[in-house]
């Protein structure tokens, strides 16, 4: 995260209409936000997507402590060391603290920048992005007609294979720890995605992060969305989204403005999908 999520300071269309009000530079984008939507033909549909990393795991110390080439040589594969478990981690108390940190952002986000708080809430089913969300959120003044209903995507979790952090509890062990979470019923018990053997390609994942977002664009008409995923899933969103791939830090937050055409629509108006 960066001061004021790094939105610049701008003039927009819709400012013309409203000359010398003293709204924040958030509140005029989110004007300007509406209006593209208010405004756009050929179905096309503008979202403002706020992306976060989760904090620090136990399984990114045991990388460091490491080096990422012994990790991914050999330490990622196993279930932890003499010191530590990685299957499915916890965030360490550093991890707790970036969360609790991207906590006091948003409340000075909230109540001084004007920042719209999201309206739907997605979240990995992973251990370490449940408790980042849910430091992340709680506690916050939201608008009531934007509370805090987390839902878990089974499409968001990081890459899948070999590496062990990254295989999933059983999902009525995490359902009894983060009950405030709304669990997909395509969402198997045990799971069934994650391979010792072999680990999911670039081009898989982002094909999986296509299929995620072709879910949320079209079953969610909701403009603000909050993602919390992992560093590799949120590259390869990035990738999908065809903006400048690069690695957030643990615990690091992205507002990424998307515009969406739906494939039929451009098809019917001869345009490339």
């Amino acid at each position: 995260i960066s001061e004021n999520f790094g939105l610049l300071e701008r003039e927009y269309a819709a400012d013309v209409s409203n000359p010398g009000d003293k709204k924040t530079q958030w509140q005029r984008f989110e004007r300007e936000v509406n209006r593209l939507n208010d405004e756009a033909v050929d179905g096309a549909v503008y979202k403002v997507l706020y992306i976060g990393r989760h904090g620090q795991g136990v399984h990114n110390v045991a990388e460091k402590k490491y080096g990422t080439a012994e990790w991914d040589r050999y330490w990622a594969a196993q279930e932890g060391d003499s010191t530590s478990c990685w299957v499915d981690p916890h965030l360490t108390d550093t991890g707790v603290q970036q969360a609790e940190t991207i906590n006091a952002f948003w409340k000075h986000q909230l109540a001084v920048a004007g920042t719209p708080a999201p309206e739907k809430y997605y979240c990995s089913p992973l251990y370490r992005c449940l408790e980042t969300a849910n430091l992340t959120f709680t506690g916050l003044d939201l608008p009531a007609d934007r509370p805090y209903k987390p839902v878990v995507k089974e499409l968001l979790r990081e890459a899948n294979g070999i590496h062990t952090c990254d295989r999933r509890s059983p999902k009525s062990a995490v359902r009894n720890v983060f009950p405030n979470f709304t669990f997909e019923p395509s969402m198997t018990e045990d799971d069934e995605h994650w391979s010792a053997t072999e680990r999911e390609s670039d081009q898989d994942l982002d094909g999986r992060m296509k299929s995620l977002l072709d879910d949320v664009f079209g079953l969610d008409e909701s403009t603000f969305v909050s993602l919390t995923s992992h560093s590799g899933a949120i590259r390869s969103l990035l990738r999908v989204l065809g903006y400048r791939e690069f690695r957030l830090v643990t615990g690091g937050v992205i507002a990424v403005l998307v515009k969406i055409i739906r494939a039929c629509d451009a098809f019917h108006d001869g345009k490339n999908p």
